[in-house]
């Protein structure tokens, strides 16, 4: 046996899932399935639901396993909490993941890391006629901190555009339109600093990959590895880690792309607590080089160990 895995033998470790975001019931499941995980490997287990006060419920364990997904746990605030307490944890820090969350600044970053991605704009106040000179349809409209595609529109004309504008508005006050670039939807993960396998996604029925693409049984294609010529392939791997690397994520992350169809890439996003089900894309893609379920989720509790 070897010696980290005896070293986490002798913790407790609670695994914090739920929260209030919009991805509370993901999260829920992610945790499910990380809890299972951990006690087939014979780990001391507590499953914490995070609420507003979860404070209370962190007393007796060593280390935390974050499996929430968008606010709190994914912008740093539950970070911030738990280097406040003592209590090592999972993951990036708080300054990667806030960045991470922020889908602007991570656009900015990447704009001066070299590292593609879609013309946007964003402006406190919104000036249609200004989003369709700088833009070319069709025009995506997201949150600028939301994830698993959580109020994703596609528009084609302004009419379009205004309609799903006051409607996003009631639910998200900050928003920033993005180029929507027609292609592959591709994904590669970092684990420890390395990429992974890149994994094709091809919606069925669906415009992208949305929130019913990705947690509806059925209604996605996954293709690994991803159809993409050698050096392109490459480059998605080149882009992924850089991205990963640009925002301070550590530890783990799952970066999102788009491929035009001269398989040129453009980073989306990068995720510092992606899903973590069993057919989420992370473990799909540490499946191709041979990483179990269970491994992969003691490979993210060994991430913890930079804090202790």
């Amino acid at each position: 046996m070897d010696k980290e895995r005896k070293f986490f033998l002798r913790r407790k470790i609670g695994v914090l899932y739920g929260g209030w975001s919009l991805e509370r019931e993901i999260s829920l499941r992610s945790g499910a399935c990380i809890i299972e995980s951990l006690k087939k490997q014979n780990f001391k287990v507590r499953g914490i639901d995070v609420d507003k006060n979860f404070t209370r419920k962190l007393k007796n364990i060593d280390v935390a396993f974050i499996a929430l997904h968008g606010r709190p746990g994914e912008d740093g605030m539950v970070q911030g909490i738990l280097e406040f307490i003592g209590i090592p944890y999972t993951g990036s820090g708080i300054i990667g993941s806030a960045i991470s969350m922020d889908k602007i600044i991570s656009k900015y970053i990447f704009t001066a890391k070299g590292i593609p991605t879609p013309d946007f704009y964003y402006k406190e106040h919104i000036d249609i006629d200004k989003i369709f000179e700088q833009l070319k349809v069709p025009i995506v409209i997201k949150p600028r901190a939301e994830g698993s595609s959580v109020g994703v529109t596609i528009v084609e004309t302004k009419k379009e555009f205004e309609k799903a504008l006051k409607k996003t508005l009631r639910k998200f006050r900050d928003l920033y339109f993005e180029q929507y670039i027609p292609g592959m939807i591709a994904t590669c993960g970092i684990i420890n600093e390395i990429p992974l396998p890149v994994l094709e996604i091809v919606p069925k029925k669906r415009r992208f990959y949305d929130y019913t693409s990705k947690y509806t049984h059925g209604m996605t294609e996954y293709i690994i590895p991803a159809r993409i010529p050698e050096k392109k392939y490459k480059k998605v791997q080149d882009f992924a880690l850089t991205a990963h690397k640009a925002i301070g994520a550590s530890g783990f992350s799952r970066v999102d792309c788009v491929l035009d169809y001269n398989y040129n890439a453009y980073v989306l996003e990068v995720n510092t607590i992606p899903g973590l089900l069993y057919e989420s894309n992370l473990p799909i893609e540490a499946r191709a080089i041979g990483l179990t379920y269970d491994e992969l989720i003691f490979e993210i509790l060994k991430t913890s160990l930079m804090r202790f």
